[in-house]
């Protein structure tokens, strides 16, 4: 713990960095992998304390994408080359699990060879297993932190951390690649409370993890907090792939938002995945998670080839395919 703890308060980060970017290049090569994110809704019935889009927001502007508008996105990015596509959203009660597997099965019977995830919140078990037989994958579910007590500093009393890994492991267990992850940053959060986030990562030993910087939106609670630092997240990077070196880790788009190169500077640090914005334009700044989010340029699906050329400027390739991941 001592030693996890001195590499947490920022000591020998250039030496991690490269450890990892050498453990990354060893199982995946230089390969960098595309997600096609399309953020079909931002209602959400959750009241979280850090979330843009959480249920006491009235000044977000809310929308949901048709099922016409969601698979426009899907033939758009596979036109481009995306071969897995993201469905995230807000916990949103309008999609039940009869409209969620339609929509998986649409993608499906369209694009047989791409990869399908959702990142829809917490379900129960039964749920998780339709949308799996339905033909969905990949699930990303952010723990956000493994303490508790912190839990309770970020969610409303009806929210809980057992809940949170129940989901987790459920996933897991049913058979999906899972992806679990943390905000960088967050009010609360200590050393000490992403100590117990790393243990719980190598605990579940998920195929994705998440993290990128937490950054404040004006509309919540922590609108006034100090936004997470871009170093201290291309770290734990850099230790959660140390830490699981098979691991799928994207450069966020929070990364990118807080500092210009963060998502290079990301995957100089071990991450292989990017997720550039496949939702109609129309539509991108109101999915408002946090303040300032980029959503325009190489962060959008449609900015592919400038991705690729900055992605190519520090030794790493965009590769057209699933980006399943390696054992």
């Amino acid at each position: 713990m001592d030693q996890l703890l001195y590499l947490l308060e920022g000591n020998e980060a250039e030496y991690l960095r490269d450890r990892a970017w050498a453990v990354r290049s060893r199982i995946y090569g230089n390969a960098v992998y595309i997600r096609g994110l399309i953020e079909f809704t931002n209602h959400c019935r959750n009241n979280c304390y850090y979330c843009g889009i959480r249920r006491g927001n009235s000044h977000a502007v809310r929308y949901r994408l048709s099922d016409e508008e969601i698979m426009e996105c899907c033939h758009l990015g596979y036109g481009l080359g995306y071969r897995t596509f993201v469905l995230q959203g807000g916990e949103d009660p309008y999609y039940t699990d009869n409209r969620i597997c339609k929509l998986i099965k649409s993608i499906r019977d369209k694009f047989p060879d791409c990869a399908i995830t959702l990142s829809i919140g917490e379900k129960n078990r039964e749920s998780y297993q339709r949308y799996f037989e339905a033909g969905a994958d990949r699930y990303l579910l952010r723990h956000e932190t493994a303490d508790m007590t912190h839990y309770g500093k970020l969610h409303p009393p009806e929210l809980s951390l057992s809940n949170r890994m129940e989901c987790l492991r459920n996933l897991k267990e049913i058979g999906y690649q899972v992806g679990a992850g943390f905000m960088v940053g967050s009010p609360g959060q200590t050393a000490r409370t992403l100590y117990k986030d790393l243990q719980f990562l190598r605990e579940l030993d998920p195929h994705m993890v998440g993290i990128g910087p937490f950054i404040p939106q004006h509309d919540t609670p922590f609108g006034n907090c100090a936004a997470g630092k871009a170093e201290m997240t291309v770290t734990l990077l850099a230790i959660v792939r140390l830490l699981l070196p098979h691991v799928l880790l994207p450069a966020t788009t929070a990364l990118g938002t807080i500092e210009h190169q963060g998502r290079e500077r990301g995957l100089l640090a071990g991450a292989n995945v990017i997720m550039p914005n496949l939702s109609p334009k129309g539509v991108r700044k109101k999915y408002t998670l946090y303040d300032n989010k980029i959503c325009t340029g190489e962060e959008a699906a449609e900015g592919l080839e400038g991705l690729k050329k900055s992605v190519e400027g520090i030794g790493c390739k965009i590769v057209c395919d699933r980006g399943d991941y390696r054992l």
